[in-house]
């Protein structure tokens, strides 16, 4: 099917708070990457209903497409998800299962871009990422997830 590679990881443990790259993370089944906002409970939507929130993934492809479509270059940990890939088609991954390094996902539903993204990096990314602005998922084993990592459905 395919194979792709985990990029980087990001996380930040406050709503607005700037992204951070790590090293490796710790996936933890119905609560998220330890240490990220929405494992705590602390991220901007937590209190709104929803699935797919233990773990966001978008494709370097879809940001670099942002910087050739629309000019809007951002960094990577900008974007507001967990997990960058390379090589994954990520809008096929919805309701399915697949692995990331040793961690098995459920991807939920399509992580579109919102006005609070929008605010926190300039106009035009919500324009330019809508509907490749990566995947939520649930997280159904729990291991630790590290850049270099395979990506396979």
């Amino acid at each position: 099917m395919f194979k792709g590679t985990v990029l980087s990881i990001h996380i930040t443990p406050s709503a607005a708070g700037r992204m951070v790259s790590v090293k490796e993370i710790r996936a933890v089944p119905g609560r998220g990457l330890d240490g990220d906002r929405y494992f705590h409970q602390l991220g901007t939507f937590s209190k709104t209903p929803g699935s797919g929130r233990e773990v966001t993934l978008i494709s370097i492809e879809a940001l670099e497409a942002l910087k050739r479509d629309y000019g809007i270059a951002i960094d990577a940990g900008d974007s507001r998800r967990n997990i960058v890939t390379r090589g994954v088609p990520l809008d096929h991954l919805v309701g399915r299962e697949f692995t990331v390094g040793s961690v098995s996902l459920r991807g939920m539903r399509l992580c579109e871009p919102c006005g609070h993204l929008e605010k926190l990096t300039q106009e035009g990314v919500r324009a330019g990422l809508v509907h490749r602005a990566g995947l939520r998922a649930h997280i159904l084993t729990e291991g630790t997830i590290r850049p270099g990592d395979p990506v396979e459905a």
